[in-house]
């Protein structure tokens, strides 16, 4: 009978167990499906027979707390949760969240912030001389010195902060196997010490040859040149490929930090032993009474059927994470899962996803990837596609046809990423038609970014007309089907390489689309990106120049604003960013203004000609344009609201 891992002594005596084999401590709530990274580890090492409990969301103000589900036998596994503590805990201006979709009921201030390292201190002090090893997404991207853009500083490798024995990066589950056999067999941490996607601490290099290894620019000498951090990226990221990468070092605040080459790509085998685990697909039933766990709502019925991304974008580390080389699953696993989910409590016929980082990414771009690696000096799809790269949805459209033929199964939808220039190098438009006749929900959610070609460029984007292609195609398609469904893009402000005229851009291009979002992102420096490397140094690391970075809160703040220059709360700094910009012909009546007065009232009356060109736009300012709550007619409450899903023209 499946059951739920031990999350409390109570659990771990009804079966029968008197000392578990290892503790798992996460800074998230107990979830018990495969799109939870504590639980997948988790189940994979009761698949190999060590007797498992996970510690959820402890008290860490005291180191006895950690002792509350007794010593473990062999060691210590921490996880700071799905998220980086940090991006969890604040928005991209560094105010607190108010709701944790992670812990029961959304309750805030569950964990603390650097969780990971936290936990690893605490039990550090309470057992020192067990193993102890953090993995996740936030000790795999903070491996290395990194910049905190909540703290606003450098901080050394989470390895030596922490006190933690070993490191895991990257997705964990052949190294914490291989981890656990050794230390089941009584081997010494210095005898795990050349385990793949494992890095540790060392007081003397790594005993290598020098061509065997490459050396970053240490702590010190980062923080008193940031250039060197954009060089430290650069150096560590050309790294990341299992077929060629070599060991790379990094001289912390006392000691090296030695990451070991990452994991080789899982064979399709053991994807499908991953995911075909018993996991009982929700929360522990301890939470119910709290409200659940909200994240689990929008995974509950999805099915993750690939790892990996070579769309490398600049500010995303998923490829950092899971790597460049797609995985997949069999088609014969996910049929089995899509069967597990049609039978749950609470289903009602829909999946909501069968995708991965990006869903149409279903094999490696090339097949040189799988003997050699992915190309050290290029990117896959930036500036444009390879000529080599395999675009091809024939196996993704005839897995999804399976999938949506299963008894039970009324709608897939398609709700993770899809690139949209990956399909349109495909030879033919076969994925575009199955797409929006079967997998569409009325909304596609689409990744665009930006639309200016310096943004872009930064961001490791396709060009506005390849966006702009994909939307005339999406609209044609839809009309030739009949379905009303419409695109919904995403757009970044303030990222790295962004001027408030780029924003200018953006607002105007928003404007033509007829599209008004009612949330944006503005962009967060996140460890581990290449994004976050210009934001800290103003460099980009790939090309060794200056980049222009708004760091200034105010500045951050107008170019959000300009993405949704409708709404009457932001006129203020919008009028701003159009006066810095230059770009006062964008405040009239005309057609074509973002910020919108009467000027049949009169008022004070704008001279010149913004960037030497004339303007059709009204000139006569009333002397209220700033005030935000003048009424535009154009953009009243009802058309506002009419507009919101809007089709794009």
């Amino acid at each position: 009978m499946k059951k739920f891992l031990p999350i409390s002594k109570e659990e771990i005596v009804e079966r029968g167990w008197d000392q578990i084999d290892f503790l798992f401590v996460s800074g998230d709530a107990y979830v018990d499906h495969p799109s939870f990274g504590p639980a997948v580890i988790c189940r994979v090492l009761e698949a190999q027979g060590y007797r498992v409990a996970l510690l959820c969301q402890p008290d860490w103000n005291k180191p006895y707390n950690f002792a509350a589900l007794g010593k473990p036998r062999l060691g210590v596994m921490i996880s700071g949760g799905n998220l980086d503590s940090m991006l969890c805990h604040y928005t991209a201006a560094k105010k607190p969240r108010t709701n944790d979709k992670y812990t029961p009921g959304g309750e805030m201030g569950k964990r603390p912030d650097h969780a990971t390292m936290v936990y690893a201190q605490q039990v550090k002090k309470l057992w020192p001389e067990l193993p102890v090893i953090i993995g996740g997404i936030e000790a795999s991207l903070r491996r290395f010195v990194h910049f905190d853009y909540w703290e606003n500083k450098l901080l050394p490798s989470i390895l030596e902060s922490s006190g933690a024995d070993l490191l895991v990066y990257g997705m964990g589950e052949k190294q914490v196997v291989e981890i656990a056999d050794y230390l089941a067999g009584g081997a010494s941490l210095e005898d795990m010490h050349y385990i793949r996607g494992t890095a540790y601490c060392s007081k003397n290099l790594p005993e290598l040859a020098k061509d065997e290894y490459v050396e970053l620019p240490s702590f010190a000498e980062i923080k008193n040149d940031k250039a060197l951090f954009a060089k430290a990226y650069k150096l560590q990221s050309k790294e990341q490929d299992p077929f060629y990468g070599k060991t790379v070092v990094q001289k912390g605040l006392k000691k090296y930090i030695i990451q070991n080459p990452t994991t080789f790509p899982l064979e399709q085998e053991e994807m499908d032993a991953i995911y075909d685990l018993d996991y009982m697909r929700d929360c522990h039933p301890s939470y119910k009474a709290f409200g659940g766990i909200a994240a689990l709502e929008e995974v509950q019925f999805s099915i993750v059927s690939c790892r990996g991304c070579f769309g490398s974008c600049s500010f995303c580390a998923i490829h950092a994470h899971q790597g460049r080389i797609i995985q997949a699953r069999s088609h014969e696993s996910i049929l089995r899962e899509a069967k597990i989910i049609s039978k749950l409590p609470g289903f009602k016929g829909y999946i909501h996803d069968v995708g991965g980082p990006t869903a149409n990414f279903r094999h490696p771009s090339c097949a040189k990837q799988l003997k050699v690696g992915v190309c050290k000096d290029r990117q896959c799809l930036f500036p444009s596609p390879c000529p080599n790269i395999n675009a091809d949805h024939s196996d993704y459209i005839a897995l999804l046809r399976k999938v949506r033929a299963i008894p039970g199964i009324k709608k897939v939808f398609i709700r993770s990423g899809i690139r949209f220039d990956y399909l349109l190098s495909d030879k033919n438009l076969n994925f575009l038609d199955e797409l929006c006749r079967f997998h569409v929900s009325g909304q596609l959610k689409i990744a665009p970014e930006h639309v200016a070609p310096p943004v872009l460029e930064k961001m490791g984007k396709p060009g506005k007309e390849v966006y702009t292609r994909f939307m005339r195609l999406f609209d044609k398609k839809n009309k030739e089907i009949g379905l009303p469904q419409y695109l919904v893009p995403y757009f970044i402000s303030s990222h790295p390489g962004c001027t408030l005229n780029n924003a200018v851009e953006l607002a105007e291009f928003l404007r033509d689309i007829k599209h008004h979002p009612q949330q944006v992102q503005d962009f967060i420096p996140t460890p581990g990106s290449a994004s976050t490397a210009m934001y800290y140094s103003g460099i980009d690391p790939e090309t060794g120049k200056s980049v222009f970075v708004a760091r200034n809160p105010h500045d951050k703040a107008m170019q959000r604003a300009l993405m949704q220059y409708r709404n009457p709360n932001n006129r203020q700094l919008v009028l701003e960013a159009l006066q810095k910009a230059n770009r006062m012909d964008l405040v009239g009546s005309g057609p074509k203004c973002l910020i919108y007065v009467d000027d049949k009232k009169g008022g004070k009356r704008f001279t010149g000609k913004p960037n030497g060109s004339k303007s059709t736009a009204g000139k006569t300012i009333n002397s209220k344009f700033a005030n935000k709550n003048t009424k535009d007619s154009r953009f009243d409450k009802k058309a506002t609201n009419k507009n919101t899903n809007h089709k794009h023209k």
